[in-house]
């Protein structure tokens, strides 16, 4: 929380205020990705998360400073 990440052409602050929330596990974060339809992520386990539910496949998927990022929206 609150570093910033740049690569070629971007720059993401991870603000506190916008992806901070409660701790949880890899089950309820499946549960919450089939519920809503506009998905950012960050970090590897997060994201692997949303590969396995099928939400993404790798050329979804950038990494900023080595760390991984992705967005979704479901329409």
């Amino acid at each position: 929380m609150g570093k910033t990440f740049s690569g070629k052409d971007i720059e993401v602050t991870v603000k506190e205020s916008f992806y901070r929330g409660e701790k949880i596990g890899e089950e309820r974060l499946a549960e919450l990705l089939k519920e809503h339809d506009s998905i950012n992520l960050f970090g590897e386990k997060s994201v692997g998360v949303a590969v396995k539910q099928g939400l993404l496949s790798g050329k979804d998927i950038i990494r900023i400073q080595g760390v991984m990022h992705a967005i979704i929206l479901k329409v």
